[in-house]
């Protein structure tokens, strides 16, 4: 008996070493990313507009969900939201599934340029990892350092915009009290006429070579306190155009309430 409940142990002890830890699966994203694997997000791209369905305004994307306020007349100069950070679920299959949450300024009407900050959700059988991230397209995006996130979270995201080449970044981690933010700039310019909340199915780049990653169950995200800031002042997202992702079937759900944009996997 003794010598069976050594074996036991031995088995056990390989088995969490077989586990990799949350810190090792990040560190082998960013050997993907530089053995020529990049992670990007990218513009909108629509596959039906308008669509007959009870959501007014409802767009289908073969890569974003959530809500995208137009200018007409005013340019946006900000853009934030408040979401609490979910626990993916994997919808089948062993390879790693993931999804982001994001607010940025064009990428919708505009295409040349975005300025954009969110976080990554990704899940791998029943291990979860989470990357936050910054990103000026038509760049690659960038890790942030110095900031760790747990299911339950209350994460704030912001895009500001200081000229049409040049953007600070910042997420706020309102429940472990960590800020990170960067300032970034491009030769791209922003058009300033979209600003959005969005949760999206990103894509991974091998040279040229450019495909969506498996996309994870969310379950829901709500973006609340929700805001954009123009020329002439602060506009909630009750006139945004509303947006669903479809690949083989509809796979989420957007609604949008005063100051609240909600989002659901379904």
């Amino acid at each position: 008996m003794f010598t069976a409940a050594l074996l036991v142990q031995a088995l056990l002890a390989t088995a969490a070493f077989a586990i990799p830890t949350s810190r090792e699966r990040a560190a082998a994203r960013r050997a993907r990313r530089s053995t020529g694997v990049s992670r990007q997000s990218k513009p909108v791209n629509i596959i039906s507009s308008p669509a007959v369905t009870n959501t007014s305004h409802e767009t289908f994307s073969e890569n974003w969900a959530g809500a995208v306020l137009v200018a007409s007349t005013a340019t946006y100069k900000a853009v934030t939201g408040t979401f609490t950070v979910p626990t993916p679920k994997s919808t089948g299959g062993s390879e790693q599934q993931c999804s982001t949450a994001w607010v940025g300024i064009d990428g919708d009407t505009c295409q040349t340029a975005i300025l954009q900050t969110g976080v990554d959700f990704c899940v791998t059988g029943t291990s979860v990892e989470y990357d936050a991230w910054y990103e000026f397209f038509p760049a690659d995006s960038i890790d942030f350092t110095g900031i760790s996130f747990s299911a339950g979270d209350s994460v704030t995201v912001t895009a500001t915009v200081i000229s049409t080449t040049e953007g600070t970044l910042k997420i706020e981690n309102n429940t472990k009290g960590q800020t990170v933010s960067k300032t970034v700039s491009s030769s791209a310019k922003l058009c300033q006429t979209n600003a959005e909340w969005i949760v999206e199915d990103f894509e991974e780049c091998e040279g040229s070579d450019c495909s969506l990653v498996p996309f994870a169950n969310f379950g829901t995200i709500e973006f609340t306190g929700a805001s954009a800031t123009t020329s002439s002042g602060s506009v909630g997202p009750a006139d945004a155009q509303v947006l669903d992702i479809e690949q083989s079937s509809v796979l989420t759900s957007t609604t949008v309430s005063g100051s609240t944009i909600t989002v659901k996997f379904v």
